[in-house]
């Protein structure tokens, strides 16, 4: 049976015509994923979500484009969604990592580790380095503006945006 006439009857929900293309390909698919991500263990797992999700929109392949290319399309595509899924995840790790640490050595030389630090340490550097800089440091906002080389505006609106944040996430804090 060619394949054109295989896959029509996989989208019509035949699961045998299904298993026989997933098996078809499953070789060039596998070769393609360990070039891809140079570990046989993930292109494995890679593989079989591949698998899964060429199962679940098998009825969207409209043979444009060749059924092994538009494999290569799913695996890449989910390839690299697990890829920036792993880069925030390590970011929020290490930002957590940073954020303990930042309190140990606060607590170890007798700073206060306050919830008002707390919550500050939860907003991006863009509101909380204005933030820092007016009320802890006491800096205009034209030497704010200075030395984060941006408009007055922009540094007064971050710290306005800023500040409601803070008072939200104490409010809550507060709630708990």
């Amino acid at each position: 049976m060619d394949e054109h006439k295989q896959i029509k009857r996989a989208q019509r929900g035949d699961e045998q015509a299904m298993a026989q293309l997933l098996q078809a390909h499953y070789s060039f698919l596998m070769k393609y994923l360990i070039k891809m991500t140079m570990n046989p263990v993930i292109a494995e797992d890679l593989a079989q979500e591949t698998m899964l999700r060429c199962i679940e929109k098998i009825h969207l392949y409209n043979g444009k484009s060749k059924f092994s290319s538009w494999l290569i399309t799913l695996a890449t595509r989910i390839y690299i969604d697990q890829m920036r899924r792993s880069q925030v995840e390590k970011r929020w790790k290490d930002q957590e990592q940073v954020l303990r640490q930042t309190e140990w050595q606060l607590k170890h030389h007798q700073e206060a580790w306050t919830d008002a630090v707390q919550a500050l340490s939860l907003l991006t550097y863009e509101w909380r380095l204005p933030i820092l800089l007016k009320h802890y440091y006491g800096y205009t906002y034209d030497e704010i503006a200075e030395i984060m080389d941006i408009p007055p505006g922009t540094v007064k609106s971050r710290i306005y945006h800023g500040l409601q944040q803070l008072r939200k996430e104490l409010t809550t804090d507060e709630m708990e």
